[in-house]
Formats: C-alpha cells, structure tokens, sequence
C-alpha cells in the first residue's frame, strides 16, 4: 500500500527507490519561493499601511495584513499534500450573508483568521530560510560532488577543480572519486531531507489545524442545512395545497354543482337515485380534500397567523379547548409553522388518549423565546416514545433551536411546552 506521508514512507526500506525523495525536496523548495514570496508581501503591507495609517489610507492595507494569512494557509493547505495525503480541512465557516463586508466580519471574528496570520508571519521570517539552509546544503554538497570531472574538464583544463572549495583534486580519478563520493552521499542525504520535510508537515499540521473551529464550522453548516431542508419541505407543502386548493377542490365543487343541476333536470328514477348518490360522494369527496388540505398548510395560517390558525385548530377539537395568545405580531414563517403543527399534534393526543374534558392553550413571547403551553386535566401518562408523534415534534423543534418539555405524570395533568428562539417579528396580524 503507499505510504500517506512522507514520515511513515521514511520507515521503508524502499524509500530512495520511491518519489518521496524528490517530493520532499521539492516541497521543501517550493516553501522558499512562496516564503520570499509571503514576506515580500507582508513587508510591503506593513511597510505602507504604517506609514499611510495617519491619513488613513493605510487603514485598508492594514486590513489586508490582518487577512493575509488566510490565501497563504489555503495554499500551504494544498501544498502539504505533496508530502501528506491527509487533507487538511479549512477551519472557516460560510458567511450568512452575502458581499465582501459579511465575508470580511466573519474573517474577523474567527480565532483561526489569526492562527494563520501568526503562522504566516512564523513562516516568512523564519521557517522558510530554515527550510532552504537544509535543501540547499544536499543539493550544494552532491552537486558539487557529482559535478567535479565536469568542473575539470571545462574550468580546468583536465588538470584541476577545487572541491567544494576545500580541496583541490588534481587528477581525474581524484574528481572521480570524488563523483563516486556524491553518488553514494546522495540517497545517504536524501533521509535527513525527508525527516525535515516530514517535521516540517507536522509543524504545519498544528499550527493550521484547528480542531474545535472545524467541528464547530461543520456543525453551524449542518443545522444551516437542515433549516434549508425544512423551508424546502415547507415550501413544497404549500405549492401542494395551493395545487390542491386551486385545482382539485375547485373541480370537485364545479362537479357537486353539476350533479345537483343533474338531479334537478333528472326525469326520475333509477337515474336520479345514482345521481343522489354521486352528488353524496362528491360532497364528501369536497370535506376530505379541505381537511387535507388544512393538514398540509392550513390557509389561515399563511393569511392570519399563529394565533387565528391555532384558534381555528381548537375549534375544531373534540374536546373543549380555550386559547389565550399574546403575540406583538406575526413570527417568522418557519417558527408559526412549526409550532402550529405541533400544538395539533398535542391536541390529537388530547383528544385521543388522555381522558380530558378541557384542554388550554397558551402562548407568549418572552425575551425573544416564544414560549407555548398545551394543558389538559385527563389521566397523564403521555410517553414521547409511546407512538403518539411527540417524538417527531421534538424533532422539528428541535431544528429551529428549540426545545419541547412535557410533564405528565399518572392521574394528569399534562403539560406540553414549547420554547422556541424567535427573534423576528412582523407587523400585527
């Protein structure tokens, strides 16, 4: 199997044979021409936006400076893999916005954003000078070496070359074996370059990993995601009543109407009896479709609110419900969504297997959390995992950052809360 890295590709026995050898070497020059490259920049920055900061147009170039080692941490990201085959996963998270100034404040505000600044400045005036003394030694040393029947040949007039300006080798066996010399030093050097190489990687890996900032990145990306699956499935399900409501129901009430002008006309029986009959399914054909449709996404929701849909959900309660809502407004569209469904939810668990003769429905805002009660006086016992749907609530609240609370102990009553962060409100319904 091939090695990952540069260091476990060190413990074989067929590293010289391999590319990790020329790989190392080459991530190590590469770190020179973009470490030459990273301070030029970064003096340049400093240079200028210090001396241009009194009349304040230095000020943009300061910022730079401050945001510069996030493009030289994304290309060390990619340069590591000529000697790691681990990626390296950027530690930043997507702005909620859109535009150079969301994109900017969010930089700002990361702990990695800084990481990578100290590590640029760490890499321009330190590491890459280090980096270049160790490959520069191999390939001076070898090359000198290797290079000495040549350098005799054609500086010498086939009677000298000096050695690595040590010693002089006066003879072309002499600057042979001094070839020889190189050839054997060659692989010889080529592990003391890779175990640098291979620290170097290492070094790198704990100055840009940032374990915490990546997790928490991925799990801010998640939850926007699923906030995003759930305004899509809502979506969805709106178009589907909208579907519903302008289309099948309104073909059923054309065809309602037009078997009753069919029985009026009707000659008698036995067609008018089928007629009666059909214009009876028809009707009732009209009442399921509207409850389905107020399942999907009740009218009264999008139009009115919170406050009226819940009101219309306990009017049709089988059992006696009072509403007390106290709301400044309407709520966001996802947050009325979801409590809505899930005070249903509650009510049909009232209504089918709690005993209750009243139930109550509460609800305020308080700092910014919309806080809704369901309260019923039946026998208690309700049990999120008994199958009655709370789970599944739970589920959904949970998506918006909120949370359900449910008291029921045997002989009632039960409680079901929700809190729910809600922070933006529209006008009044």
């Amino acid at each position: 199997m091939h090695p990952p890295t540069v260091w476990q590709a060190l413990q074989s026995p067929r590293y010289v044979l391999s590319s990790w050898p020329w790989r190392a070497a080459l991530y190590l020059l590469s770190s020179v021409a973009v470490g030459v490259t990273a301070f030029t920049w970064l003096l340049l920055l400093a240079v200028a936006g210090s001396l241009l900061a009194v009349a304040l147009i230095g000020i943009p170039l300061l910022l730079m400076l401050a945001l510069s080692g996030i493009p030289l941490a994304a290309l060390e990201r990619r340069r590591l893999l000529l000697i790691d085959s681990t990626v390296l996963v950027s530690p930043h998270r997507e702005p909620e916005g859109t535009g150079p100034t969301a994109w900017a404040r969010i930089r700002f505000k990361e702990q990695s954003t800084w990481r990578e600044l100290g590590y640029g400045v760490l890499f321009a005036c330190v590491l890459w000078p280090l980096e270049g003394l160790a490959v520069g030694t191999v390939i001076t040393v070898c090359g000198g070496l290797l290079s000495t029947p040549f350098v005799m040949f054609m500086a010498g007039g086939g009677e000298e070359a000096r050695v690595l300006k040590i010693w002089m080798a006066d003879s072309y066996p002499e600057a042979f074996g001094a070839a020889f010399a190189g050839a054997v030093l060659l692989p010889l050097l080529a592990y003391p370059l890779g175990a640098v190489a291979a620290g170097r990687a290492v070094l790198t890996r704990q100055l840009l990993y940032c374990g915490d900032a990546g997790l928490d990145s991925r799990i801010q990306e998640l939850g926007r995601s699923r906030m995003r699956l759930v305004d899509a499935f809502e979506a969805e399900r709106r178009r589907i009543e909208r579907d519903l409501h302008d289309g099948a129901q309104q073909r059923l009430v054309a065809l309602s109407m037009t078997l009753g002008l069919a029985r009026l006309e009707s000659p008698g029986e036995p067609l008018n009896s089928l007629l009666a009959k059909a214009h009876d399914e028809a009707g009732t054909a009209l009442v399921e479709i509207r409850e389905l449709i107020r399942g999907i996404h009740p009218q009264v929701l999008t139009d009115r609110g919170l406050q009226a849909a819940v009101e219309d959900a306990a009017d049709r309660s089988a059992v006696p419900v009072e509403v007390d809502f106290d709301l400044p407004g309407r709520l966001h569209e996802s947050v009325e969504t979801a409590v809505y469904f899930a005070v249903c939810e509650a009510l049909a668990n009232v209504a089918k297997h709690s005993g209750a003769t009243r139930a109550g429905v509460r609800g305020t805002l308080e700092s910014g959390t919309l806080v809704v009660e369901v309260v019923d006086d039946g026998v208690g016992g309700a049990d999120t995992a008994g199958g009655t749907g709370l789970q599944g609530v739970a589920d959904r609240i949970s998506v918006l950052d909120g949370h359900l609370l449910m008291s029921s102990p045997p002989g009632g009553p039960t409680i079901f809360r929700l809190r729910v962060p809600c922070t933006s409100v529209g006008s009044p319904a």
